[in-house]
């Protein structure tokens, strides 16, 4: 019955992206942004990408893939993966357009047409990629912990799933989770967002840090009635994959504003944004994320108590609870850079003290 019923979801979803879906007008909530052939919920372009392997899960007509292409660079490369094989053909054929546009001797771009919880199947080897992205699709996919194990199994040590997805405020109803257009719409499939965090840690995955997240509405009197109480959220999370390693320890970090496009300051998450040369204290899951990934060579680490030469402000972590709530943070965003003054490093303002 499971498979009977994932195969029904497959051939809905396909039918709603190929041939319902055509314009803006078409879409009954505000979960997705639609420009031509393009669907999202959130920006996926995470920073420090020169040289990088990236796979876009669900890459539709290939936009997030090009964006990503240039950033990489000749010497990197992005594989985009979609189920729907009229939006893989459109995706390809702006391949030599790309190329030439951006200078490249050969092209650094795939399309392949597959499922995002079957990357065997299409070919896609076991640790071959520093980044896996996704822009609101893994909520159209019936099995999510599949999902996440593939994304696992293909990332490298170090690496990570930096992904936008829709999320509820409670485990949905069985009214909704078979509701066609709000599977369509990207709320039928959404995923409770406290059980994310509990698949991440069965899998492998360091805790979810939270990077943005927006209020979903809903413009359809018929939808909101089969909705009810249930409340969504748009919302981007990172997931890194680290190497098994002994216990972390509290750090003090500087930046070094090495990371093109982010030479002032490193926005990395809600709880922590780095300027450079401030020295900033962080916990030990932030510390082993920074040692253990592509961000080291940005950073200058030491255990707290080992200072490090600063030449910019400086500010220790107090005993806090980190922002992991999307619907709290979707609430609060809009006046964070009010209550925030200039120079404090860190999502939040009231979470340093001098040191």
């Amino acid at each position: 019955m499971a498979a009977s019923r994932d195969a029904e979801i497959w051939k809905d979803v396909q039918t709603y992206y190929g041939q319902v879906l055509k314009k803006s007008a078409d879409l009954r909530t505000n979960t997705c942004v639609t420009a031509a052939r393009y669907y999202g919920c959130g920006l996926v372009i995470p920073e420090c990408l020169e040289s990088c392997w990236i796979l876009d899960l669900g890459s539709g007509s290939g936009r997030d893939c090009y964006a990503l292409s240039q950033l990489v660079g000749e010497k990197g490369h992005v594989t985009g993966i979609d189920m729907t094989k009229s939006q893989v053909e459109v995706a390809k054929n702006y391949v030599k357009y790309h190329m030439e546009k951006y200078g490249f001797q050969a092209s650094n771009v795939t399309f392949i047409h597959g499922y995002i919880e079957k990357l065997g199947e299409a070919g896609i080897k076991n640790e071959s990629y520093d980044i896996v992205i996704s822009n609101c699709v893994i909520n159209l996919v019936p099995d999510k912990q599949q999902v996440l194990q593939e994304v696992y199994r293909v990332l490298k040590y170090g690496g990570e799933l930096y992904f936008s997805d829709v999320y509820a405020n409670l485990e949905l109803p069985e009214e909704i989770r078979k509701h066609k257009v709000l599977w369509g719409e990207c709320l039928g499939g959404a995923l409770y967002w406290k059980d994310l965090a509990i698949l991440a840690q069965k899998i492998g995955f360091c805790p979810p840090r939270l990077v943005t997240a927006n209020l979903i509405t809903i413009q359809n009197k018929e939808l909101e009635r089969v909705v009810g109480d249930c409340r969504f959220v748009s919302a981007t999370f990172r997931l890194f994959k680290l190497p098994k390693t002994g216990p972390a320890k509290r750090c003090q970090v500087i930046y070094n504003g090495g990371i093109t496009g982010h030479e002032k300051e490193l926005v990395f998450d809600a709880n922590f944004t780095f300027k450079e040369g401030d020295l900033v204290e962080v916990d030990e899951e932030t510390a082993a994320i920074l040692k253990n990934s592509r961000f080291a060579q940005d950073f200058l680490i030491n255990p707290v108590g080992e200072r490090l030469p600063s030449t910019g402000n400086c500010s220790a972590l107090e005993s806090k609870a980190i922002i992991t709530d999307p619907f709290k943070l979707a609430e609060e965003s809009h006046d964070t850079k009010s209550r925030c003054p200039p120079g404090i490093a860190g999502g939040c303002c009231d979470t340093k003290k001098s040191c």
